[in-house]
């Protein structure tokens, strides 16, 4: 029972899947950050089914690029996103850190989180459909979901906190850090070797993307907002999803060019 409760916390704050939800209290929230990349697996159920279904009534490509892009929105809700636009508009301020924090804190949208958003749409919706959608891509990026989801929840248990607020706090503190860290980083191992075992090259190149924005992500945490907080680790999944797939697209046109 226990187990099934952690599963529904973690997919009541993380995505938008209706399940029975129980109470939230410290022992269901213990370890609800591992349950955390389970929401990447629907992800990849949702894009098994839409590209199956793209090839089975002959969509058009662009039909099929939209759906690949809003599929995981539409499984997280949103929530990612919504961090990844808040911190854009503290980014573009240039303010030091403390008045980054309150930012990421104000529920206005300003421009430049607008701005951005609608380029990383463009960017998600272009990359969509450039990718050729065969068994080994659809493999990696779902591999690709719960690797981004392993690291995120891994740097919230394992680095410092921005403030002693927010629900990134709230959950770190709920949680057995330690015991959380170990099975985390053991699950981001796993996946970056699955990710290597299925794709190859391409899935190593996918793993050295995500590896590149993580890195990113912490010295930026860490220099520009004196830790970690729950908008940036929103902004950290998008960016990391996004060069995961790009890194997949270029390695699949390499190929075709060589």
């Amino acid at each position: 029972m226990l187990l099934f409760e952690t599963i529904a916390v973690a997919f009541a704050m993380f995505s938008a899947v209706p399940l029975p939800q129980p109470e939230w209290n410290q022992r269901n929230m213990r370890y609800m950050l591992c349950a955390f990349p389970l929401v990447g697996l629907v992800n990849a159920l949702g894009w098994w089914a839409w590209a199956a279904l793209c090839q089975a009534l002959r969509f058009p490509l662009l039909l099929q690029a939209a759906g690949l892009c809003l599929i995981p929105v539409a499984v997280t809700g949103g929530i990612h996103l919504d961090g990844y636009a808040d911190t854009s508009d503290a980014l573009a301020s240039y303010a030091p850190p403390e008045q980054r924090q309150e930012i990421l804190k104000d529920p206005r949208c300003g421009a430049f989180a607008v701005i951005r958003t609608c380029a990383y749409f463009v960017g998600s919706f272009a990359l969509c459909g450039a990718l050729t959608l065969d068994r080994r891509a659809l493999c990696c990026m779902s591999l690709a979901f719960v690797f981004s989801r392993a690291l995120s929840g891994f740097a919230v248990a394992a680095f410092p906190l921005a403030k002693n607020t927010g629900l990134a706090h709230t959950f770190a503190t709920a949680a057995d850090r330690v015991r959380v860290r170990w099975i985390l980083g053991a699950l981001v191992l796993l996946a970056a070797g699955a990710l290597c075992f299925c794709g190859g090259p391409v899935g190593a190149a996918m793993v050295l993307a995500a590896g590149g924005v993580f890195g990113y992500y912490i010295h930026t945490a860490k220099r520009k907002f004196g830790g970690i907080s729950g908008d940036l680790a929103g902004w950290f999944l998008q960016k990391a999803e996004f060069w995961m797939l790009a890194a997949l697209v270029l390695c699949q046109y390499g190929e075709a060019v060589l």
